[in-house]
């Protein structure tokens, strides 16, 4: 039968302890309230009491939460208060098993990697800070030119040296426009780079000897000190850069990786090729990208074709 009001006797007692002994804030005893009078609904709805919901009970109800826009943390959280409602009715002796246990929220869709547009990104790439000191224009220019002409990672670009050498994590053989990386898991890959890249990386070495200590650094980029530049000076230079740049979005180095595999798979579709230049060890890490080269199909189709504006005019 419906309840009449109010949640039903059960629940009232267990809001009880919860609230006295286990002291719980009045902000989550109200969210306690409010999903076990969802878990007693549901179970009214489909007929059995609460002591009687069984484990496929539970499961199609979460799928039913899911199927209407729920949210996998959301999800989550309400499990989380049934679970111990159905703990304390075992302990009661009122349940033989706990419906909930086993039971998971559906897991959330990794949020796909921010990157620039085509145009975008080439903007940011040929910017030129004329205001600044032409040693840390020419580095910057440089390190931008590997990270989204290479796709290396910031790790990869900072563990560079200047000249190859037996202890070289990595480096850089310009006659032959080839960056030499270690990635993740000790993995070396070599990194085919364009001429645009070699100019760059050209510029900034007529430049390098000229910061202080560099002559005893064996690494490619330098801090004003002689020092290995470390990631977070590259991300604040990068963020810096694009601010003065007039980028739409902050860019950090990972932004500018997504965005040299985004548009070499947009121009090629060759994901086994992205994997490789990538250094990725599984092809599925490599096919978030076609998610990536979807969205730009699909934003150009909506732009572009004259049925999808005919969809969206009569929408209105």
């Amino acid at each position: 039968m419906p309840s009449s009001g109010g949640p039903p006797a059960l629940v009232a007692q267990y809001l009880d302890y919860v609230r006295f002994e286990k002291r719980l804030a009045e902000r989550t005893l109200a969210l306690y309230t409010l999903d076990l009078v969802k878990l007693n609904a549901q179970a009214e709805a489909a007929g059995v009491a609460l002591t009687d919901v069984a484990h496929h009970h539970i499961r199609r109800w979460v799928m039913q939460m899911h199927s209407q826009g729920r949210s996998g943390r959301g999800i989550a959280l309400i499990l989380s208060g049934w679970r111990g409602f159905y703990v304390w009715l075992g302990r009661q002796g009122l349940v033989p098993n706990n419906p909930v246990l086993d039971v998971r929220a559906p897991k959330a869709a990794k949020p796909l990697p921010k990157a620039l547009g085509l145009d975008e990104a080439v903007a940011f790439a040929d910017f030129e800070n004329e205001a600044d000191d032409p040693w840390l224009e020419a580095r910057d220019a440089a390190m931008v030119e590997l990270l989204y002409g290479g796709g290396l990672r910031v790790g990869e670009l900072t563990g560079l040296d200047a000249a190859p050498s037996p202890s070289a994590k990595g480096w850089v053989d310009l006659a032959a426009g080839e960056a030499h990386v270690l990635g993740k898991g000790s993995k070396r890959r070599i990194v085919p780079i364009g001429k645009t890249s070699v100019a760059a990386l050209e510029a900034w070495l007529a430049l390098r000897a000229e910061g202080q200590g560099a002559e005893m650094s064996k690494a490619m980029f330098l801090g004003r000190y002689g020092t290995r530049l470390t990631a977070t000076s590259v991300w604040q230079r990068l963020r810096r850069r694009s601010r003065l740049a007039g980028t739409a979005t902050p860019v950090h180095p990972h932004m500018l990786r997504h965005s040299f595999a985004s548009h070499v798979l947009q121009s090629s579709g060759d994901l086994r090729a992205v994997q490789e230049l990538l250094g990725h060890a599984n092809i599925s890490t490599t096919q978030v990208y076609t998610r990536l080269d979807f969205q730009h199909l699909a934003a150009t189709y909506d732009k572009a074709h004259p049925r999808a504006k005919a969809s969206a005019a009569d929408k209105k």
